[in-house]
C-alpha cells in the first residue's frame, strides 16, 4: 500500500500540498502518479484534504495534527487501517508530484527482497546522483553510503567533503520514498526523535541514531521534492513540456 502524508501546513511553503500542478492539487497531483502501482492512501490532517481526496477517487485517514514527522502520520494511517504486520508500505511524500513510477517500484522490489532474505534492515528508500551545484542547496538532502548501500547519514549540508575539490565529485541526493514493512514502520515510531533528526530536521536520522539499517537503491529520476516556491517554479519549468 502507497500512504501519502498529506500535512497542510508547511513552514516554508504555505499550503503548498494544494498548489495547482497542471491542472491539480499538488497531493492529487502526486496520487495519481504513483496509482497505478498499488492501492494509494492519503493520511492527513485536514478536512480539506479528506475531500480532495474523494472528490478525485483516493481513500484518506485522518490523523492527528500533533505528528512532528511525515512517518509517525502514516503510522497512525496504518493502525487505524489494521493492516498485516507484514504488509509493505511505501512512504511516497505529498510534495514528489512528478515521481517516476519506476523509482516507488524499486523501492517496493528492494523491500520485497528485505523480506525474503529476512535481512536486518528497518527501512528501504532511494537516492540519485546530482551535480555538486544542487548539492549546494540545503533544500536537496544528501545521503552518504557504506560500502553495502546502506546510509550511513543523512544532510542537509554538502557531504561528503571532498577535500582536493576535484572536478568529479559524487554527490547522492536522497528522494524522500520509503519503504517499511508495517511492523518495521510500528518499531520505527516507537523510537523517540533523536538528537540529529531534531538537528537536521530529517526524520530518517531517527534509525541511523538507534541502529538502525537504512538501505538505499541507486535510481534515475529527475524529480525532487517542491519544498519553495523556487522549486515549484523550477518544477514546471522541467516537467511542463
Amino acid at each position: 500500500m502507497i500512504i501519502i502524508p498529506a500535512r497542510l501546513n508547511s513552514s516554508r511553503f504555505a499550503n503548498k500540498i494544494l498548489v495547482d500542478i497542471l491542472g491539480l492539487p499538488m497531493v492529487i497531483k502526486t496520487a495519481k502518479q504513483v496509482s497505478s502501482l498499488d492501492k494509494v492512501v492519503i493520511a492527513t490532517d485536514s478536512q480539506e484534504v479528506i475531500d480532495l481526496a474523494k472528490e478525485h477517487g483516493f481513500d484518506a485517514v485522518m490523523t492527528s495534527s500533533e505528528h512532528q514527522s511525515g512517518t509517525d502520520r502514516i503510522n497512525e494511517a496504518v493502525n487505524k487501517l489494521n493492516l498485516d504486520d507484514n504488509e509493505i508500505i511505501i512512504n511516497v511524500q505529498a510534495d514528489e508530484p512528478f515521481i517516476e513510477t519506476e523509482v516507488v517500484q524499486a523501492v517496493i522490489n528492494r523491500v520485497k527482497k528485505v523480506n525474503e532474505d529476512n535481512e536486518d534492515v528497518m527501512i528501504v528508500s532511494c537516492h540519485k546522483q546530482i551535480s555538486s551545484e544542487l548539492a549546494d542547496d540545503p533544500n536537496h538532502v544528501k545521503v552518504v553510503l557504506d560500502e553495502n548501500t546502506n546510509a550511513i547519514y543523512f544532510s542537509r549540508a554538502k557531504v561528503p567533503y571532498h577535500r582536493d575539490h576535484y572536478e568529479n565529485a559524487i554527490y547522492n541526493g536522497h528522494l524522500g520514498i520509503y519503504g517499511f514493512t508495517k511492523k518495521s514502520l510500528n518499531n520505527f515510531c516507537s523510537l523517540s526523535p533523536s538528537k540529529l533528526e531534531s538537528v537536521e530536521k530529517l526524520e530518517q536520522l531517527r534509525a541511523i541514531d538507534n541502529g538502525n539499517i537504512i538501505a538505499m537503491v541507486k535510481v534515475e529520476s529527475k524529480s525532487f521534492g517542491i519544498d519553495t516556491q523556487e522549486d515549484l517554479d523550477n518544477a514546471l519549468k522541467i516537467f511542463n513540456k
